[in-house]
């Protein structure tokens, strides 16, 4: 018997591989969720499954998302970006993502860690809703907007509030699959 999915990921495998293995599993390692953040400021705009299909040249294109080197990204390199054709080339993007990098750093030093400060918001424990339905799952919620607008404060780019709630339904700090789908009590 075939494993219930949440509707979303149906019937393409990188999309079901990625939503049976890491969607929805709480993340609270630096490097993850700076991949993640990284991942989804390039999505804005487009759909997930483009991203999730060029993942691994994003990986290779950006130090295999090192926030270190990132935050000292030279014109060189934006030249070197602006010309891959594996991943998404916009340049507001890819100036984003240096800027994130640095952002991203001068978080860790206030709150120890980008995990602290991120999970900081939810006290640490995901948010378990209760989708029937994948399409009723909300773009952004009251939390998303707070923390957009903190992250926005703090300098980052590209994080609205519909960036930063695929953010956290991506890193598990909310559970949004589908009450009839197996991972909903797994994660």
């Amino acid at each position: 018997m075939e494993k219930q999915r949440c509707g979303w990921c149906k019937g393409d495998a990188l999309y079901e591989q990625y939503h049976d293995i890491e969607w929805g599993v709480p993340v609270k390692d630096d490097a993850i969720l700076f991949e993640f953040l990284l991942l989804e400021t390039f999505q804005a705009g487009l759909s997930w499954i483009t991203i999730l299909r060029k993942r691994e040249n994003f990986k290779a294109a950006f130090d295999q998302f090192d926030y270190k080197k990132i935050a000292h990204y030279n014109q060189d390199k934006i030249d070197s970006l602006l010309q891959d054709a594996g991943i998404i080339r916009n340049k507001l993007k890819i100036q984003s993502a240096i800027n994130n990098a640095v952002a991203f750093m001068t978080v860790q030093e206030e709150f120890g860690s980008f995990s602290n400060y991120l999970w900081g918001f939810i006290d640490g424990k995901p948010i378990k809703n209760k989708v029937k339905n994948y399409k009723e799952a909300p773009p952004t919620t009251a939390l998303s907007d707070i923390i957009s607008k903190d992250l926005k404060k703090r300098g980052f780019k590209f994080v609205g509030s519909t960036v930063i709630y695929a953010n956290m339904q991506a890193v598990g700090m909310v559970n949004d699959h589908e009450v009839d789908c197996f991972r909903y009590n797994e994660v």
